[in-house]
């Protein structure tokens, strides 16, 4: 008799005690800590799971065409709700591939919990097939990896993993053997620990306070972790009087319409801004840890806040960091600036940086070409989606583009901050309609990025997911292209062979639409927001360099 045969004598044994099996523990415990769905491909290593998922109705099943997808989707899940995102998959290639997704997460710190199923418990060790040592394959994008090899130490792991997820901001994984899933489990689901959030010291406030009404050359550097806190940094910038600067992919936290808003800083930011940034004698950096070489000052005083101490002294070379509740810290900064009086000098630097950038975008924004020039195209997107529209940006040349000429006002950005996967807008912009069903998402990717994942167009038709993708067009790895031409390289391998993705689309389930002229462009957005299907703009665009990539002299 195995151990497992004697623990399930001895649960079913439990009088007055209802038992439930593994997998039904495991649903349970997710539902309580706000999981709404889980992101996957079957293997029979998970059949448990799926087995319990078919007995209940409150936690979805979204069955994605490779695991990467799956993976994609639950870290964007996590950046755009600040829930814990899931995702599943089988042993072997199954976990290998939830990899990429789970290097996001890591690297952009958002929780994530990956379940994945493991030889079951008398092959564990062997040469079975799919078997490796999963915790040593993921311990280097991941806060926890645990494998439960008892079904009454389920919870215990998974609510040590959870925890960990949400405290420290990072993926977490458990590795569950096949046959552990239908076992009877005589642990109950815990309620989630609520951590309150920190109260950030007054001596912190105080020093923050005292360096910030002695500037003259006041910059504010804002994230995506500030999101919620949009209102407070406005507050606080008009009292203080400083120019404004944004992170990589922070756009719409603040209004470009804002006065002080100088637009992003370093990559597809505003040219003109280092130059100001770099001016600057003491930096308010809220919510982020981008501190981009040759376009900081280096003699700046650096005032960091956060609401995680992980997040604190790792890559912004901060003086005084503070942790707390953003938008409480920001308003006691705020009310403790009553006496400042702004420094008119620097404020008319600050107009002046904001201008020039205004009017060069302005004629970049404008240039008219055939195929489209890919600042026109952004252009004409801005001018033709929701104000509060959630936008899944791929990463690639249309990255930068997008950042360097997107005027956003309420609008929602995800991406690929720091690990940048190609490939990573389709399965964000599917997350993001799960997860807001009533917002306009678009999807704003290149040839090359939806290339890797086309697969799963057919996920957002399966699911009635009425996304917009608009596909940059150009038959190039454009980026690669000029950074090999910037090095004085001979670019090599960088022209790609696409399908003809209307096409493609067509057969997945989609209304797609091909865009050579604005007018077809601006035609086909709005033909997107009255469809209920997914809708797929595949826009003819020019090969154009990159104003960051042009060639060293």
């Amino acid at each position: 008799m195995s151990i497992f045969t004697e623990v399930a004598q001895e649960n079913q044994s439990q009088e007055g005690t209802e038992i439930q099996k593994v997998a039904d523990v495991i649903i349970e415990q997710l539902q309580l800590w706000g999981v709404k769905r889980i992101y996957g491909v079957i293997g029979d290593a998970i059949f448990g799971l799926m087995e319990g998922l078919s007995r209940q109705n409150d936690l979805e099943w979204i069955g994605v065409k490779h695991e990467s997808v799956a993976a994609m989707m639950a870290s964007a899940e996590a950046k755009l709700t600040g829930r814990i995102g899931v995702c599943a998959a089988q042993m072997g290639p199954g976990l290998t591939n939830l990899m990429t997704g789970l290097g996001d997460a890591y690297l952009d710190r958002v929780p994530v919990l990956a379940l994945s199923g493991q030889a079951p418990t008398r092959k564990i060790g062997t040469t079975y097939k799919q078997y490796i040592d999963q915790q040593g394959l993921v311990q280097a994008i991941t806060g926890f990896s645990r494998i439960v090899i008892h079904p009454n130490a389920v919870i215990d792991a998974l609510a040590q993993a959870m925890f960990t997820a949400v405290e420290q901001a990072l993926p977490v994984h458990l590795s569950i053997p096949s046959n552990l899933w239908a076992l009877p489990c005589g642990a109950k689901p815990r309620e989630p620990i609520r951590i309150a959030n920190l109260l950030a010291g007054q001596s912190q406030i105080r020093q923050a306070a005292n360096l910030m009404l002695k500037a003259k050359r006041p910059v504010i550097l804002v994230g995506n972790r500030a999101n919620l806190a949009c209102n407070a940094i406005r507050k606080l910038a008009d009292r203080w009087g400083c120019g404004i600067v944004m992170s990589y992919g922070a756009k719409g936290i603040i209004a470009d319409s804002h006065p002080y808003l100088l637009g992003g800083l370093g990559e597809g930011g505003n040219p003109f801004a280092s130059d100001l940034c770099k001016q600057s004698d003491v930096v308010l950096a809220i919510g982020t840890s981008w501190w981009p070489e040759y376009h900081v000052p280096e003699h700046a005083q650096v005032i960091h806040i956060e609401e995680r101490i992980s997040a604190i002294g790792k890559v912004i070379p901060s003086q005084v960091g503070i942790i707390g509740n953003i938008g409480e810290i920001l308003q006691a900064l705020t009310e403790g600036m009553a006496d400042y009086r702004p420094n008119p000098d620097w404020l008319k630097l600050v107009n002046q940086c904001k201008q020039a950038w205004n009017e060069q975008n302005k004629l970049e924004r404008a240039i008219s070409s055939s195929p489209l020039h890919p600042a026109l195209i952004v252009s004409i997107v801005e001018q033709n989606i929701d104000k509060d529209a959630i936008i899944a940006l791929d990463e690639g040349d249309v990255t930068l583009w997008f950042l360097r000429n997107f005027r956003g006002t309420a609008h929602q950005l995800v991406l690929s901050e720091r690990w940048r996967t190609m490939g990573f807008g389709l399965p964000a912009a599917m997350a993001a309609k799960c997860s807001f069903p009533n917002r306009q998402v678009v999807c704003v990717t290149g040839d090359g990025g939806l290339g890797m994942v086309q697969a799963d167009l057919i996920t957002a038709a399966r699911y009635r997911l009425p996304i917009t993708v608009i596909i940059f067009n150009n038959g190039t790895l454009q980026m690669e292209h000029d950074k090999m031409m910037m090095k004085h390289l001979r670019p090599f391998g960088t022209d790609i062979s696409n399908p003809n993705f209307v096409q493609i689309a067509e057969a997945s389930g989609w209304v797609a639409k091909r865009a050579e002229t604005n007018d077809e462009l601006r035609i086909a957005l709005d033909e997107a927001k009255s469809t209920s299907k997914p809708y797929l703009i595949d826009v003819q665009t020019a090969k154009i360099t990159h104003p960051d990539f042009q060639i060293q002299k």
